[in-house]
Formats: structure tokens, C-alpha cells, sequence
């Protein structure tokens, strides 16, 4: 595992797209290569608008700090520059394509990927298809549906992840991967979360999550608490165990007084 950083977020800022809301209020974070680094947080504290931040979703719009992916500041690239660049974002809800199949959709995204001219080997994806496939216990005919077209929420998952398995990401953001899983399904998926970290040990994940439950079957390096649009508290998996036992009033709490002492703050230098 390297010491540099594959993931510097600074002061990192951010608003709904035309609209004077605010949601990420100045998150720092640094993850190294082959790192699983886990966000926990109740609802609307800005976990899933961090991950869309990241991949460059129009919905927000970034007003203050930066983001440096693999020794690059990625603000200014176009989501698809994200994507070429080795980021992938796993959606909490991920959009359906109706007539495109998943075999036709991955063999896209990776023929985007090669230089003009080149052309992925039909034969060569298929037979990685199948063996990614195998992995996440589907059925090979899975690949002929078209994207998520009336999938159960468990389908959708699975297929977020065997896009993941296919394209082979640097940094592999995943939202809430866990949500809408029976126990059987979260296994296989983790399951092959896993294998891939197993055959690319410097594969960076960081994972969104509500539940400590994901975190027993993939082990995080670290756990990050966000609250109010920052994060609050960072340790190891031992904050997920807290977290399930206690709640997030008492961090609830401490965000509403720090936000009207910063209010008060700014209240002042504009007297």
C-alpha cells in the first residue's frame, strides 16, 4: 500500500445546483490506495451528495474547497472524465436503461476506454463477462436484460457490482450498496466486493452506509461520521459498533450548537 494519497478532499463545499441550499458544509478526507474507508451518518447529513460531489453529478454544484484524485484536481472534468480516470459510483438508486442489455452497456464502457481505433475482442468479453458473472452467483442470462429494466432493488445492486467487477476501478464509490439487501444478497455481493479487492489489492473503496451490517463482512480501515454536511469523527471499525449502539442524537446535538456558534461567528464579522 502506498503512503500517497489516492483521495484528498479539502474544505470541500457544495449546494444543490440553482438553489441557496447548502448541503456539504467543509469535509476534509484522505484515503490512501487500497483502502476501505467507510461514511456512516443519519439522513440528509450529505453522505450521498458527497459520492454524487465526487463523481460530478449536475444536481450540485461545488462552491468552495477541492478534490484531488489520484494526484489530480478533478473539479473541473465532466463526469465521464471521472469515469475514464478510474473513479466509479455505485448509485443508491441506480437508473434503468431500457433497451440496452448489461453485456451491450459494459462493452461500451470499456470500448470508451481504449484509443481511437482499437475495438474490444468480443470473444475475450464474453468470456469475462461469464467469469465476473459466476462470481456474484448470476445467471448468464442476466446479460441479455436490458439495465436495471425492472429489476428488484437486490438485482439492481448486484449489477452496480458486476459493472464494478468489469471495469476495474481505481476508486470505487459505493452508496449505500447495502440498502433494500436481504442477508443472502449482502453476502454476495461483499462476497464479491471482496474477491476483487483480493485481485487488486490497491483498489480503493469508499463505502456509504446506514447500518453496521454491512461492515461484517467487508472490513473497513477506517469509519467516518458525518453530521450536518461535515464530518464529525473518524476511527476505526469500533465507531460502526458505537454508532449501532447509541445513535446520532448525541452528534445531532453537537452539530446544532456548533452551527449557531458559527452562525453567531458570522453574524459578528458582517456587524
Amino acid at each position: 500500500m502506498s503512503d500517497t494519497s489516492i483521495l484528498t478532499i479539502t474544505g470541500l463545499r457544495a449546494k444543490v445546483a440553482d438553489e441557496d441550499l447548502d448541503i456539504l458544509m467543509g469535509v476534509d478526507l484522505e484515503i490512501r490506495p487500497g483502502q476501505i474507508h467507510t461514511i456512516m451518518g443519519p439522513n440528509g447529513s450529505g453522505k450521498s451528495t458527497l459520492a454524487k460531489v465526487l463523481a460530478g453529478h449536475p444536481d450540485y454544484e461545488v462552491t468552495g474547497g477541492d478534490v484531488v484524485f489520484n494526484g489530480q484536481s478533478i473539479l473541473d472534468l465532466e463526469p465521464n472524465e471521472r469515469a475514464l480516470a478510474g473513479m466509479f459510483l455505485a448509485f443508491q438508486y441506480p437508473t434503468e436503461i431500457p433497451g440496452v442489455s448489461i453485456a451491450n452497456f459494459l462493452r461500451t464502457a470499456l470500448q470508451a476506454r481504449l484509443e481511437d481505433g482499437e475495438e474490444v475482442d468480443l470473444f475475450d468479453f464474453q468470456e469475462e463477462l461469464l467469469d465476473r458473472m459466476k462470481l456474484l452467483d448470476m445467471d448468464p442470462a442476466f446479460a441479455e436484460r436490458p439495465v436495471n429494466d425492472g429489476f428488484s432493488g437486490g438485482e439492481k445492486k448486484r449489477n452496480e457490482i458486476l459493472q464494478m467487477a468489469v471495469l476495474r476501478p481505481t476508486l470505487a464509490l459505493m452508496d449505500e450498496t447495502d440498502s433494500g439487501l436481504d442477508i443472502d444478497a449482502l453476502q454476495i455481493v461483499a462476497n464479491g466486493v471482496n474477491t476483487l479487492r483480493e485481485e487488486n489489492p490497491d483498489m480503493t473503496v469508499l463505502l456509504i452506509t446506514h447500518y453496521q451490517r454491512m461492515l461484517n463482512y467487508i472490513k473497513p480501515d477506517a469509519v467516518h461520521v458525518m453530521v450536518g454536511g461535515r464530518i464529525v469523527r473518524s476511527g476505526g471499525p469500533e465507531v460502526a459498533i458505537a454508532l449501532e449502539e447509541q445513535g446520532y442524537a448525541d452528534w445531532k446535538e453537537q452539530d446544532k450548537d456548533e452551527g449557531q456558534e458559527e452562525e453567531q461567528q458570522q453574524q459578528v464579522v458582517t456587524a
